[in-house]
């Protein structure tokens, strides 16, 4: 791939996972919440699943830590994420959805110097999560309802730090299943886990859901495109461009959701929940002065993702963080 493609292959991504939040804004009008998330993962489980199987790999967990990242991944990265984002959306639009999402990437190294052999926390760090706590504020505040946007907005804060904390959890582990056989089995467990959920919650269940044409085409493109496509481009830039150029894909996807968002749905973002984006855009760069800085002067848009790491680094999921200055770069929480 040429830098070019590489730029191209970013911007499919961005477009795959920020039109994925109206796709999810057109299910909910006739789905539930919960058992529409479940169905989503079905659809990308059995896309998984068959890349196993077309693929021949190896598929059986045959260790402990086999076992604890699926369940880990299934449950909280995957499973709870999707729980809390797609309840979480129900209240608020699209646009702001994205937005409050991508508030993961700044509370994913706070964590992680929690729960990993770390150093220490520098104050560009506190000072990136208070940002981005203010600017999450802003959005909480900018709809003015107790029970409405104030209820999503933290529903999604919720899912922005399951995920993170499951992001960070599956550190403690190393696989020895193929890649493509641990998301799949991922896939399965947070599929498995949503349907439990929303019988347990509302006795939902697929034979009581009233299908429109327009729930039935976003469900089939969350699951399809979104998910086992969307993770597809993302696993090809990891290895091309590096953990830090990718996780910008935060902060593209929130553009095209509101774009898309306003243009097929009528939504409309207000002055303060643009205003809460940028503070949320500033507190990630406080988070990543370091990694940003080097980005900048690189003559490559790219890093390399399994370079070895430096003493104060940490690889989370993937992704590196240095520990002293807490660099890093993330999965994209809300897709």
């Amino acid at each position: 791939m040429t830098k070019f493609e590489d730029i191209l292959l970013f911007g499919v991504l961005a477009l795959v996972w920020g039109t994925a939040f109206t796709a999810i804004e057109i299910g909910l009008e006739t789905l539930p919440p919960l058992l529409f998330a479940a169905l989503r993962l079905d659809i990308a489980a059995a896309v998984f699943v068959a890349a196993v199987a077309l693929g021949r790999l190896e598929w059986r967990p045959r260790t402990r830590a086999d076992l604890a990242l699926i369940l880990s991944n299934g449950i909280l990265v995957i499973g709870a994420h999707f729980a809390f984002s797609f309840t979480g959306q129900s209240y608020v639009s699209s646009g702001v959805a994205a937005i409050v999402l991508s508030f993961a990437p700044i509370i994913t190294p706070i964590i992680a110097v929690r729960l990993l052999p770390t150093e220490r926390v520098r104050l560009t760090d506190v000072l990136g999560l208070g940002t981005g706590l203010v600017g999450v504020v802003a959005i909480a505040l900018a709809g003015g309802s107790l029970d409405g946007q104030l209820l999503g907005i933290g529903l999604l804060v919720a899912s922005a730090v399951v995920f993170a904390f499951g992001s960070v959890l599956t550190e403690r582990w190393t696989a020895a299943l193929p890649t493509m056989s641990l998301h799949a089995w991922s896939m399965v467990t947070a599929a498995a886990f949503l349907h439990a959920a929303s019988y347990a919650s509302s006795g939902s269940a697929i034979r009581d859901v009233t299908w429109t044409p327009s729930a039935a085409v976003a469900l089939a493109y969350l699951g399809i495109v979104a998910t086992a496509g969307g993770f597809f481009c993302y696993f090809v830039l990891l290895n091309r461009i590096g953990a830090t150029n990718v996780s910008l894909i935060n902060y593209a996807t929130p553009v095209v959701a509101a774009i898309f968002g306003a243009t097929l749905l009528g939504e409309q973002l207000t002055a303060a929940t643009a205003a809460g984006f940028a503070l949320i855009v500033v507190g990630f760069g406080l988070c990543n002065v370091r990694p940003l800085w080097r980005l900048i002067r690189s003559s490559q848009f790219g890093d390399t993702p399994n370079r070895p790491l430096e003493r104060d680094e940490v690889r989370v999921s993937g992704n590196v963080y240095r520990t002293t200055s807490n660099a890093g770069s993330y999965l994209q929480s809300g897709d």
